[in-house]
């Protein structure tokens, strides 16, 4: 009997065309914990499986992964559907997985917490980010569904509160797939018109209707609008990614308008006490002046302004008084000098003044003639000087010193020997 032998690639197909017609294999749900996980630029993601004994290969095509809420990362315990088949180029056997849902906990719930963690971190929910809500608004805005509780309710609530604010609905899927592009649309096309506030949100659900206000697109897009928001999403006890990054969040879409008006009554109230405030204020003010002015206009000064001046004519007087008595006793100083010039005999008999004064200068001149050296030297005498300097005594001089010799009609140079 000839043997029949098989190739490689028939084995594999073999073997995988009984994994496939097997009803367990091609519907089967896992338990596990992910590891190695990875999604490459195709954007299929291949990780393993594994519990504590065991592990499969595991692989999620790009189009089933685009219905997952959340990231897959690695040490998550999941719970996988899928199917197992071979993959028969390289002989071994995987899951091919078509969804996955986190063990114990929803999916939605996990996609919640990634995206909350990741706007946390960019800083999104940042106080330092957040804008007043203004207090006298004139016109709001409401990006939510056009019928429904919600809108009614904001609308007749504003309009009790304070009618004299405009509002404007721009209508808009607050549920399903196509919700969060179109409340993101909205939000933008909010910022063309003057709205001080803008709302935006929708009554209670279930978080599968909630789940358009926790979409990143809605997220950013509160975030980048210019204009205050207020988030109303659902009930009390409901929070989204939406009410994190607002401005304000408020625990329903009427709480979402209380905040974004005032009450009229509240105001007028208000405006009646700071009237009143007012009043009694500048009353005060009145009764202060007329009571100053009540005193200023009892002073001596003003029942007889005359006194002032009769004052100030008195001390008048009395510099007027000082003045003349000082101008007179000038004046006769002034008179007495003068008298004593006129009486000095320089005056009377100038002279004999002149004369007196010629005789003292002849006497002083005929006293410098006696003492004059050149006389002496008339006589015969002579003049010894050393380098300008007279000498009177015979012990100033030494051999070698040039002596000057000064004579009635010139002088002699010589030298001692």
């Amino acid at each position: 009997m000839e043997t029949e032998y098989l190739t490689v690639s028939q084995v594999n197909a073999y073997i995988n065309k009984k994994l496939k017609f097997d009803p367990k294999l091609k519907n089967i749900y896992i338990k596990g914990e992910i590891s190695n996980f990875k999604t490459y630029p195709s954007g299929h993601s291949y990780f393993t499986l594994k519990d504590e004994t065991s592990q499969i290969p595991a692989v999620m095509f790009k189009g089933r992964k685009r219905s997952l809420k959340f990231e897959p990362e690695n040490g998550m315990k999941v719970i996988i559907k899928g199917k197992i088949e071979v993959y028969e180029r390289d002989g071994k056997y995987q899951l091919y997985a078509t969804t996955i849902t986190e063990d114990g906990i929803g999916n939605l719930h996990v996609a919640f917490e990634q995206l909350k963690k990741k706007l946390t971190a960019e800083g999104l929910f940042d106080d330092a980010h957040k804008k007043e809500i203004p207090k006298y608004p004139k016109r709001i805005g409401v990006v939510t569904a056009q019928t429904g509780a919600a809108i009614r309710d904001i609308i007749s609530t504003i309009k009790k509160r304070y009618p004299y604010c405009e509002v404007l609905v721009f209508s808009t899927l607050v549920q399903g797939n196509q919700a969060a592009p179109q409340i993101a649309r909205q939000i933008n096309y909010a910022q063309q018109f003057d709205i001080d506030t803008l709302i935006v949100g929708r009554g209670g659900g279930s978080i599968e209707d909630l789940w358009p206000f926790n979409e990143e697109i809605v997220a950013r897009a509160i975030y980048e609008c210019k204009i205050p928001i207020i988030s109303a999403v659902g009930h009390e006890i409901d929070y989204t990614i939406s009410d994190f990054v607002a401005d304000e969040r408020a625990p329903t879409p009427t709480g979402a308008a209380v905040l974004a008006v005032p009450d009229i009554n509240e105001v007028k109230l208000k405006l009646n006490q700071l009237t009143d405030r007012i009043n009694k204020s500048i009353n005060d003010r009145i009764t202060q002046n007329k009571s100053a002015l009540d005193n200023i206009s009892q002073k001596q000064i003003f029942k007889n302004p005359e006194s002032i001046y009769e004052v100030k004519g008195m001390n008048l007087d009395n510099i007027l008084n000082k003045l003349e008595f000082a101008s007179k006793n000038i004046i006769l100083e002034n008179k007495n000098k003068l008298f004593q010039l006129e009486n000095k005999n320089i005056l009377k008999n100038p002279d004999e003044i002149l004369r007196i004064k010629k005789e003292a200068y002849l006497k002083n001149i005929n006293k410098l003639e006696v003492l004059n050296p050149l006389l002496t030297l008339k006589r015969g005498y002579t003049l010894t000087k050393i380098e300008g300097k007279v000498i009177s005594s015979a012990k100033a001089v030494k051999t070698g010193d040039k002596l000057d010799v000064e004579f009635n009609d010139g002088t002699i140079n010589t030298r001692v020997i």
